[in-house]
């Protein structure tokens, strides 16, 4: 491939500002699909055991996650996390609140809360959802090392693609061009042929130019 013209370097400078703003939510998104119907499928077992004052409280913090308030969220979730910490909905409430809590800009209660999730949560998708957001924001802040820590823990072969992707931007940001080829190539291979999410990986490899 030769080296983008004009018109090109445009689309992809733009589609990097794109990623850094909703970059996050993307993930988050196609990490939702991926869980999908086995994910249902626990997630209904559990509903059926456990008491139903733990489902309530979830219910409180779903309803908490629509007012856009950090605080009601986090207060929302601490009280679920405190009574029913073993259960299947304290996992999922820390993820709703991290959400919350990087549109807050509040980092480092967004990193606690994932870090929880890596620690206590007895699903491995939702491990490494919080993995990958975790990543993420240790990439904002320039945490590179931390960063490709979290990407290079043992993961199930569905998140490979996803995993591969998020080092591609780490190491693409350190200045490793080649490494970065390298792992955007590999989420080429991993991430399903029919996904759009195809695209804006490829969008990225073109973006670092013709291989040496």
């Amino acid at each position: 491939m030769s080296t983008l013209d004009l018109q090109e370097q445009e689309q992809v400078d733009a589609l990097r500002g794109w990623w850094k703003e909703n970059g996050k939510w993307v993930v988050a998104a196609v990490v939702i699909a991926l869980l999908g119907y086995a994910g249902m499928q626990f997630w209904k077992s559990h509903q059926a055991q456990q008491a139903g004052e733990a489902s309530k409280l979830y219910v409180e913090v779903e309803k908490q996650i629509m007012t856009n308030d950090p605080k009601r969220v986090n207060d929302a979730v601490a009280a679920l996390v405190d009574k029913f910490g073993g259960s299947a909905y304290a996992p999922r409430a820390q993820l709703l609140a991290v959400q919350a809590n990087v549109q807050a800009k509040d980092m480092t209660r967004a990193k606690t809360q994932l870090q929880w999730v890596i620690e206590h949560a007895h699903e491995t998708g939702l491990q490494d959802t919080a993995r990958l957001k975790l990543a993420s924001i240790l990439l904002d802040e320039k945490n590179y090392d931390e960063a490709l820590k979290q990407l290079n823990a043992t993961h199930p072969e569905a998140f490979t693609g996803l995993y591969a992707d998020m080092k591609g931007d780490v190491l693409s940001a350190q200045g490793k061009t080649e490494e970065a080829r390298a792992a955007y190539k590999q989420a080429l291979d991993k991430i399903e042929a029919k996904s759009m999410y195809r695209n804006l990986v490829q969008l990225k490899l073109d973006g670092l130019g013709d291989a040496k």
